[in-house]
């Protein structure tokens, strides 16, 4: 009769239990070579799954098929996804998002054409924008500041403009855009390929003590090839975009323009120290900066103001201001030769100058009364518009107004209807340097005006801030309003764009074909063909500001939880991180690796392995001896023996399972080294349930103190969110 397996008055065995076989992939691993099992094993250690506790993972052979997720899949978990760092990093990705693309988009659609415009219904208007000062910023503009801080601010003023210009060409479109000027900020110093471009021997020592260093490290490291590359570096910023959201005008325009050919006293230098070469180099690309366009049925003026300053110097300047004299004298001429050329357009018929063909003796050629297309000075003329980048002189204190970032206007006394003045710090001051000067000469300003005529608005830069004044008679009492800075580097903390919105239909005579009243007041819309308004652009050291706020938040809500983990026994976040690496939480069926082989268990793990031992011989003795009167007859030595041992007993809870015999790995004669290290107490750690984590049980690991808890923790959840949020913002600053 075959022996009986169960006695209740011997101690609990796993002999004693009815037990369940192992699983199919323990079956085949156990058939498998020893060395194409370890392999085998270390596939499943990436892929095996992990039991529903996150500490203890259950041995491979007998882990029930729906506590089986992979752990490439653990990460997805709802719970691991709402864990505190990934709402941060959400919570960063948006902070990104906004302050990176999100904020310059809303910033200019603020400033819609529809939301401030006041033409009639009918009216198609012009829509032109002026951007002043963009300068780039380059090695001039910080001398000796470390790297890499000057590439980030490089890096980080390019993208404020290429995002604010982008912004721009979606959400407005103009038809028209003009630079005011100062498009590079060291263009004056990056020496040409031709030319003489050293400093005049009376210019020595009038450099400002900080360049003085510099001058001879930029005269050899940046020459024609460096400016020709911030010239590019300009293009990829303004021109590439131009085009960005369609090349069609609006209705009833002729065509899109972009205009960058004044320049101003970082492109050229400043009076008598502007050196030829480096203005010839200049005009090469951008163009003349002396010109007439007719834009919208106005006409604009360019003036080169930083060369006209140089004929008040007490040297030699005439090759200097040669060109912007001989323009200013026949500026009125080509004023008339443009509009005659519009009014021909709008009549359908453009003209064009034609000349006889015939051989003449130049000696009888009368030059004074050659064919020409101007009308003469009793032709029709539109509202002038003078655009220079140095603004024209005012009264020291003159106010700028309200729209003035830097000091608002400061308040006047009761009763007093008129702004205060002088008011210094509202205005523009009137002061000078090396390379500059705030505002020109008063006999400039007031030459400029006389020669070109009919000046009703003037637009300038170079100051950065806004600044809006009414001249003088002797000027026309023209309205200027200086434009501020594109660049958040040029001392704003909101930069800016001018928005112009022109309307003034007339028919081919030049005559204005609109009387009624608009929105305007009572005067007629003859009398007032353009409206101005300012954009402001993102404030991006507030957006900096934000971050660190974001910043500090981030840390301390992190070190917060990680502090209460070990406190109120929170779930780690790091445990979670570990147990999804490969390798990390389960322990190879097989050895894998020399370590495995040579690594000695400690004193615990041999008493313990040697009570187990102890446990399964009692048992089997029990079994034999105990209980006589119920004839229980001993085993045989065929029966004791068994191919395969038994995993899991039914109806016993996993903790009070143990294997009845040995594994079959010890007999399997794959590791005979194993029972010599480990003291004759068989495969060590391979005797146990395979699949444990590698610190269950005291076998390698130690238990962490709150402490390490702590400090692995933040280093965890910090890290998690720091290179998630480092390679977003990387994305969005390499793409601009």
């Amino acid at each position: 009769m075959a022996p009986s397996y169960y006695n209740s008055n011997s101690h609990s065995s796993s002999r004693d239990h009815f037990l369940e076989p192992p699983s199919l992939f323990s079956r085949i691993l156990l058939s498998l070579p020893p060395s194409l099992a370890a392999q085998m094993q270390r596939l499943w250690s990436y892929y095996a799954s992990a039991s529903s506790e996150r500490q203890t993972y259950a041995p491979v052979s007998t882990a029930s098929s729906h506590s089986r997720i992979p752990s490439g899949w653990q990460r997805w978990h709802p719970r691991q996804l709402l864990s505190l760092p990934h709402l941060f990093v959400l919570a960063w990705i948006l902070a990104l998002l906004w302050g990176e693309r999100w904020v310059f988009q809303s910033s200019v659609e603020s400033c819609g054409w529809g939301s401030w415009e006041r033409w009639p219904k009918e009216a198609t208007p012009h829509h032109l924008i002026l951007i002043a000062d963009p300068q780039l910023i380059d090695p001039h503009s910080y001398p000796g500041r470390p790297w890499p801080l000057d590439k980030f601010t490089m890096m980080h003023t390019d993208n404020y403009m290429k995002r604010s210009y982008i912004s721009l060409q979606n959400k407005l479109h103009p038809d028209t855009v003009f630079f005011l000027g100062d498009l590079f900020d060291g263009g004056r110093e990056w020496k040409t390929a031709h030319g003489n471009t050293n400093d005049p021997s009376w210019a020595n020592g009038l450099r400002p003590s900080y360049e003085q260093g510099f001058v001879e490290t930029w005269g050899k490291r940046y020459g024609e090839d460096f400016w020709l590359h911030e010239y590019d570096r300009f293009g990829k910023i303004f021109y590439d975009f131009w085009n960005l959201a369609g090349s069609k005008a609006g209705p009833w325009q002729r065509g899109r323009k972009i205009i960058s050919t004044l320049p101003g006293n970082h492109d050229l230098g400043f009076g008598d120290n502007i050196k030829i070469p480096i203005r010839n180099r200049f005009e090469t690309y951008f163009g003349e900066g002396n010109r007439v366009d007719v834009i919208g049925n106005h006409t604009f003026v360019s003036i080169d103001s930083v060369s006209l300053s140089a004929g008040g110097s007490e040297h030699d300047t005439r090759e200097i201001t040669k060109p912007v004299e001989e323009f200013l004298d026949k500026v009125q001429s080509l004023k008339r030769k443009a509009v005659a050329r519009e009014l021909s357009i709008i009549a359908g018929e453009e003209k064009v100058l034609q000349y006889s063909h015939k051989v003449e003796d130049i000696s009888k050629v009368d030059f004074k009364n050659r064919p020409t297309l101007d009308p003469g000075p009793d032709a029709p003329e539109l509202p002038t518009i003078l655009l220079t980048h140095v603004p024209l002189y005012r009264e020291p204190g003159t106010p700028c107004g309200s729209k003035r970032e830097h000091w608002p206007p400061e308040t006047p006394p009761k009763g007093q209807l008129t702004p205060v003045m002088p008011d210094h710090r509202n205005s523009i001051s009137i002061s000078r340097g090396y390379q500059y000067q705030n505002v020109l000469s008063e006999s400039d300003s007031i030459k400029l005006v006389k020669s070109i005529g009919n000046v009703g608005h003037v637009f300038s830069g170079d100051d950065h801030d806004y600044c809006e004044i009414i001249h003088s008679d002797a000027k026309n009492n023209a309205r200027e309003i200086t434009v501020k800075s594109t660049s958040w580097a040029m001392g704003v903390r909101k930069p800016g764009f001018l928005m112009l919105s022109m309307w003034n239909p007339i028919d081919a005579y030049g005559i204005p074909l609109h009387s009624t009243p608009s929105g305007h007041g009572s005067a007629s819309t003859g009398a007032v063909t353009m409206e101005s308004h300012l954009c402001l652009l993102p404030d991006q050291l507030g957006i900096f500001i934000r971050y660190g706020l974001l910043i500090g938040l981030t840390l301390l809500a992190l070190t917060i939880r990680a502090i209460l983990t070990p406190i109120l026994h929170l779930t780690p976040f790091s445990s979670s991180s570990t147990s999804s690496s490969p390798g990390e939480g389960d322990i190879p069926l097989l050895p894998t690796n020399k370590q495995d082989l040579k690594r000695s268990p400690s004193s615990t793990d041999t008493s313990a392995a040697a009570q187990h031992r102890a446990s399964i011989s009692n048992s089997s003795t029990s079994s034999t001896h105990s209980n006589p009167t119920a004839g229980l007859a001993p085993r045989s030595s065929a029966a004791r023996t068994r191919s395969v041992s038994p995993a899991k007993g039914y109806g016993l809870p996993a903790s009070q399972v143990r294997f009845a015999t040995p594994p079959l790995i010890n007999g399997s004669g794959g590791y005979p080294s194993l029972d010599k290290s480990f003291g004759g107490i068989g495969s060590g750690r391979y005797d146990e349930d395979f699949g444990k984590r590698k610190n269950d049980g005291g076998i390698v690991g130690k238990q962490r103190t709150p402490l390490g808890i702590m400090w692995r923790e933040i280093w965890t959840s910090v890290w998690r969110v720091t290179w998630v949020v480092v390679l977003v913002y990387l994305y969005l600053a390499r793409y601009g």
